[in-house]
């Protein structure tokens, strides 16, 4: 069974970085595509950033130039790095996974999800 598991996620002040981690088993993330999205209070999921079966990378505006998507396939694992981070950044970030070809900033692109990782940002 293809299970994705975050870890990462905290409290941090404006301006501070983290680095949220998605472990994948039951299969190989190495041509899947992968992404991250977000979810904050009252708000629908929105895509972060992503990387498609091509390995084309995109961003959300939001994030362009503070986030960095990156994956190691020795370790079946996919890591999203923040920096600069604002409170507006603040809410719950999924990794995941899924063969898709072309844009890959939707949710609707993904059927293989984590459980989510709280990512909050305050002084």
């Amino acid at each position: 069974q293809f299970q994705l598991v975050e870890s990462g996620g905290g409290l941090v002040q404006p301006g501070g970085s983290l680095r949220l981690s998605c472990t994948a088993s039951g299969s190989s993330l190495e041509y899947h595509a992968i992404g991250w999205f977000r979810q904050a209070p009252g708000k629908e999921r929105e895509g972060v950033s992503c990387i498609n079966t091509h390995g084309k990378i995109n961003y959300a505006d939001s994030v362009k130039g503070r986030f960095t998507i990156s994956r190691d396939n020795a370790k079946n694992t996919m890591y999203l790095q923040m920096n600069n981070l604002k409170p507006e950044d603040t809410a719950v970030y999924y990794c995941a996974a899924d063969i898709v070809f072309g844009p890959c900033l939707s949710t609707r692109k993904f059927d293989h999800w984590g459980q989510g990782t709280q990512v909050t940002v305050s002084s």
